[in-house]
């Protein structure tokens, strides 16, 4: 019996089977394709799956592969700029490259991707899962207690457990191409043309290259006379392709399933979860899936969590897959405008340029700090929060420091305060009693707090005193199995 099986080999499938096997639970992981994916698809990398590479050991060489951009250029009027800093700044790195990073990782964690299988059945019964693959020694019956679907937009998967995947088509065709150019151009901003009814969007590439995109009608031809028309009419004058790497034209759609759980099966990724493209979160929203659900299954596959902890795995990453489609449906909206209203974006990107909203409150939706997720976990027990604390379900504030060994426990106690004070006394006790779910760190401090965070990057509770520490004893008492 294999414990999880994993179809799809992209980022959310090997990212899925690192983490899983890093703690500790064993995988399979099965891919159609007979080759790794080629080129640059899914390149910007915002803080929550910077997160999980540091997670995973990765961060530093996908940060030395990588570019990080100081600045978003939207070029409309005199130009508006949003400064990225620390917080906010994304990693550009080619999909090709992240794929490597994790599929490398995958082999030193003792596993190896099986390619050029292909799933055909999916079956549910007694509790475990039963998938009919095939591959070139034939048709194979695997037995599994989890299966995760990681296999992508068009999920075999998801089809097979027959599971409803409801929304509607982006109306627009975008081209895509990689290319060197020459001209003034700066390599250190993501550049945004926004004109009437159309957009181009210009990324710089580690090796000097660059992404070009832009929505296209649907007979146009993939040619370098395109992408050249495409530069000339919507970007900056003067900027001349020099050569074409690569080029192809997609769709993209708004669509979420209807369930991203069917009893021991998950849906992730793309598979659960698709929207426009633009404003790069799709894969950042996939290996959150990732970090939602890899810390409660190896819980429940140890036998320290609660099964019932799975069943928040859906309510959360839905709460978080509407946000993100509404989110980019409106980016859409805006970069297609009318010459009227693009007169009145254009004017109101400026002013919020002026005041600073586009700093204080764009760039963080953006590197995803404003995604919060409902109080799955807690269920109607939500306690009261004392001012000036993130509230359950907030993102992990950037300003606390990382977890020496992150895939040790379920969720993680930070104090902070004087050392002798009584609440940091009582988290240690309270650390001990639960060890493997819980681990306790103290950092001195003026005032005294507590967060309890979870190991995905969002807060599960955070109050001032013992009182308020009692709730988060309830709450991990009612989800840890050890403790009854």
């Amino acid at each position: 019996m294999t414990p999880v099986l994993i179809v799809g080999a992209g980022p959310v499938g090997l990212a899925t089977a690192c983490s899983l096997l890093r703690r500790g639970v064993p995988v399979r992981v099965l891919e159609q394709s007979d080759q790794a994916g080629q080129g640059s698809r899914a390149i910007l990398l915002w803080r929550p799956a910077l997160e999980l590479l540091a997670d995973l050991g990765l961060a530093d060489d996908a940060i030395d592969q990588g570019l990080r951009p100081a600045a978003l250029h939207y070029h409309v009027g005199d130009g508006v700029r949003v400064p990225l800093d620390a917080p906010n700044r994304p990693l550009l790195l080619p999909q090709d490259r992240t794929d490597r990073l994790l599929e490398e990782a995958l082999h030193r964690l003792g596993c190896r991707v099986e390619r050029g299988v292909r799933v055909t059945d999916v079956e549910i019964a007694g509790g475990s899962v039963t998938v009919k693959a095939l591959g070139e020694t034939g048709v194979e019956s695997i037995e599994a207690d989890w299966l995760i679907a990681a296999d992508g937009v068009g999920s075999t998967v998801r089809q097979c457990l027959g599971i409803d995947f409801p929304g509607v088509r982006v109306p627009a065709t975008f081209l895509l191409a990689e290319a060197h150019v020459s001209g003034d151009l700066d390599r250190t901003e993501l550049h945004y043309w926004f004109g009437p009814r159309s957009a181009l969007v210009i990324t710089s590439l580690p090796g000097g290259a660059v992404r070009i995109a832009a929505p296209i009608p649907p007979d146009t031809p993939l040619t370098e006379a395109t992408v050249q028309k495409l530069l000339d009419e919507r970007g900056p004058r003067g900027l001349r392709l020099e050569q074409l790497i690569r080029i192809s034209a997609f769709e993209s759609q708004e669509r979420i399933a209807t369930t991203m759980r069917k009893g021991p099966c998950f849906l992730a990724g793309d598979a659960a979860h698709t929207h426009s493209v633009i404003g790069g979160q799709g894969l950042n929203l996939g290996l959150q899936d990732v970090r939602n659900l890899t810390w409660k299954l190896a819980g429940v596959v140890h036998g320290t969590l609660e099964p019932n902890v799975l069943d928040t795995y859906g309510v959360e990453r839905r709460h978080a897959a509407e946000e993100v489609v509404r989110f980019t449906g409106r980016l859409m909206k805006l970069a297609m405008l009318g010459p009227r209203a693009a007169r009145v974006r254009d004017l109101a990107f400026r002013t919020l340029q002026v005041t600073g909203v586009l700093r204080r409150r764009y760039a963080p939706v953006l590197a995803g700090w404003r995604v919060r997720l409902p109080p799955a976990l807690l269920g109607d027990a939500v306690p009261r929060r004392a001012a000036r604390l993130p509230r359950p379900g907030a993102r992990t504030p950037y300003w606390t420091p990382a977890p020496q060994n992150p895939h040790d426990t379920c969720f993680r106690l930070l104090t902070l305060g004087p050392q002798n004070a009584p609440l940091p006394r009582r988290a240690a006790d309270l650390a001990e009693t639960l060890p493997g779910v819980l681990a306790h760190e103290h950092h001195p401090a003026r005032r005294t707090r507590f967060l309890l965070l979870r190991p995905d990057g969002h807060v599960a509770l955070s109050g001032r005193t013992t009182t308020a520490l009692e709730e988060a004893e309830h709450l991990l008492n009612s989800l840890t199995r050890q403790t009854r």
